[in-house]
């Protein structure tokens, strides 16, 4: 009889386990397939920007140097191969795009200009679109973190090399940015 109740124990740890390894695969797929969904976005935004580039060199001859940067940030974001160096480099591409909406305040004409209107427009379409799946995918993240660090899943985790992932964040430069108070000018 003990030994039917030790096969018992054993059984259930086993079930439990292969529950808890299950969980974490699918958690983790969520979270890919959450970057997925990102990463669709990405491309539409990378594709616009030699566009919006493109459009400002006409009227902004002198602010070569944000244009080279913006070019570089999104060389490095098309090119980056993991979900953390994607995120990394799009938060470079979204700094430097920043800047760009910064400069064109000084250019009345570039900032009627219709070409550049509309790529504005699809831009700001796609930087929410981007935003609301940025939510989604730090969701997936969040879900799929709790599982690898709570017990006892941390004990599964651990053994088979799922990890603590990062979150597409605005990163600490444009959080600075985002936290600095607007300055008017009159």
């Amino acid at each position: 009889m003990a030994v039917l109740i030790v096969i018992g124990i054993i059984v259930l740890i086993a079930l439990w386990a292969i529950a808890a390894y299950n969980s974490l695969v699918r958690l983790r797929n969520r979270r890919e397939n959450a970057f997925a969904d990102i990463d669709v976005q990405l491309r539409q935004r990378h594709d616009l920007v030699p566009q919006l580039v493109e459009t400002v060199k006409g009227y902004a001859t002198h602010e070569k140097d944000l244009l080279l940067k913006i070019t570089e940030a999104r060389s490095a974001a098309i090119n980056a191969k993991s979900i953390d160096d994607k995120i990394v480099a799009e938060q470079q591409l979204t700094s430097a795009l920043q800047g760009l909406r910064v400069q064109v305040e000084a250019y009345p004409d570039l900032k009627a200009n219709q070409n550049f209107l509309q790529l504005q427009e699809e831009l700001s379409d796609i930087e929410n679109k981007l935003a609301a799946s940025r939510r989604f995918f730090n969701g997936a993240t969040t879900e799929y973190n709790n599982a690898v660090e709570a017990f006892p899943g941390n004990l599964i985790a651990k053994n088979f090399g799922f990890k603590r992932e990062i979150f597409f964040d605005l990163g600490d430069d444009n959080r600075k940015k985002m936290e600095e108070p607007p300055t008017i000018k009159f």
